[in-house]
């Protein structure tokens, strides 16, 4: 029988466990107030006003554990993707490097064999000299000796200070010289040959590991279509995402992309379609820093050749993602150092981009990848909106006539060069509409002025 008397500590217990439970509940909770699991999404990056200072690039970011791009599958082939792209970036600087080195080596032999008939010829002129010198001093006749100095060194007496006449000492200095300097030259090929020898070396242990990363990638994605499908669809919903709170209008605190940007745009999507091909740069094949180096070079402006080399060349006028432009270009890194850029693309406006992509693919328009965006950077400064003409702007007629309609405010024709000849006058040069972008892209010219003169 169960005593209906309960002490104290056995209430207390019962109560504290009913309050615990009645919490514990979910039926419990407030209905107006979202439950807290107490971990937020980290922000894709912080938002600046345009035309305010950029901040520093932020990470990756954050991935649902449960997501397919964080799957043993899309991390393989991610991490080879930038592998692939981290050997190819090494053995083209390498190749540059090479190229360079090999020059050196061309012109240190041309200059050793000069400076070897340079010493034959001092050798030869010393030996006359010290002839004539002991013609003099024998005061024989022309053509008297010869056997007399058979197997003499002349070159030797002289040295010795035995035939002082300056003719034979200006000789001898001449040997001397062109021995220093036929030495300086030897060298400086055998260094030149040597630096070479060694880069090809390197080069070809490069390009044996590029080749084998691009097959197991291949055949990486050969055997996972499907699911590599479905990453792909998840990737894009999650850039669209995290774009929504980048995209801008076609004006940037009133500026709009510099008309070189433009045509620079221009050029990268008449390569659509065009293969990717690692190290090409067109004119019908392109890797990823080959296109932005074809791209900007159409319109008079070298960047160097090699993504993160881009990157370095242009770090002077970085763009924060909420301000980007037409034009601008876009890198891609593995974490948070400006020396693990893997990739590069070109802004185009409306979160897209394009881009050479990889191995087996071709050159296209993609949604911005905001997960893993590194940092923008931008070629020629942007220039001010131009301003609509108030007698441009339709204006309601009392009694319109009956033969016309009304029509739009007219367009600006753009310039065929995509510069005004005059100040003040100027002629906007449009941007190309695409797939994904808001439209045409006015643009106003201004002086060219790019942020860093790349070489």
């Amino acid at each position: 029988m169960i005593n209906p008397v309960l002490r104290p500590l056995a209430w207390s217990a019962l109560l504290s466990a009913a309050v615990a439970v009645a919490f514990a509940s979910p039926g419990h909770a407030d209905p107006t107030r979202t439950p807290d699991p107490g971990v937020r999404p980290a922000p894709a990056g912080p938002l600046t006003l345009p035309g305010a200072a950029p901040t520093a690039p932020p990470p990756p970011a954050t991935i649902p554990p449960e997501s397919l791009l964080s799957g043993p599958l899309a991390t393989k082939i991610y991490q080879k993707e930038v592998e692939l792209a981290r050997v190819g970036d090494q053995e083209m600087t390498l190749r540059q490097e090479h190229a360079i080195v090999v020059a050196e080596r061309d012109n240190a032999e041309n200059e050793w064999k000069a400076a070897r008939q340079a010493l034959a010829e001092a050798r030869r002129l010393a030996e006359a000299a010290a002839a004539e010198a002991l013609k003099d001093a024998a005061a024989l006749p022309p053509g008297k000796f010869g056997s007399d100095l058979h197997g003499l060194s002349l070159l030797s007496r002289l040295q010795r200070g035995d035939l002082p006449p300056a003719t034979t000492i200006e000789a001898n200095r001449s040997v001397a010289e062109a021995q220093t300097a036929e030495q300086t030259a030897q060298e400086a090929f055998r260094s030149a040959d040597t630096r070479a020898r060694e880069l090809e070396t390197q080069i070809a242990a490069l390009d044996t590991t590029r080749r084998r990363l691009e097959a197991e990638l291949r055949k990486l994605k050969e055997e996972n279509q499907e699911q590599l499908a479905a990453i792909e669809r998840e990737q894009e919903a999650l850039d669209q995402r995290l774009g929504s709170r980048y995209l801008n209008a076609a004006s940037v605190a009133g500026k709009v992309a510099h008309p070189k940007a433009v045509k620079a745009v221009e050029y990268a999507l008449q390569q659509l379609g065009d293969p990717y091909e690692w190290a090409a740069e067109g004119p019908d094949r392109f890797d990823c820093s080959g296109l932005m180096w074809a791209a900007y070079r159409s319109v008079g402006y070298r960047l160097p050749r090699v993504a993160k080399d881009q990157y370095y060349a242009t770090r002077g006028k970085t763009v924060d993602r909420s301000a980007l432009l037409p034009g601008d270009l876009i890198f891609f890194a593995s974490d948070h150092s400006w020396t693990s850029i893997y990739h590069v693309a070109m802004y185009i406006g409306g979160g897209k981009m394009v881009e050479a992509p990889r191995t087996g693919d071709v050159v296209k328009v993609s949604t911005v990848r905001w997960s893993r965006f590194y940092a923008a950077t931008r070629i020629f400064d942007a220039v001010p909106a131009p301003s609509t003409s108030p007698s441009a702007s339709p204006s309601p007629s009392p009694s319109p006539s009956p033969s016309t309609s009304p029509s739009p405010s007219p367009s600006p024709s753009p310039s065929p060069s995509g510069s005004a000849s005059e100040p003040g006058n100027v002629k906007p040069a449009p941007l190309p509409t695409v797939p994904g972008n808001h439209g045409p892209v006015p643009v106003s010219p201004s002086s060219d002025s790019p942020s860093t003169t790349a070489e």
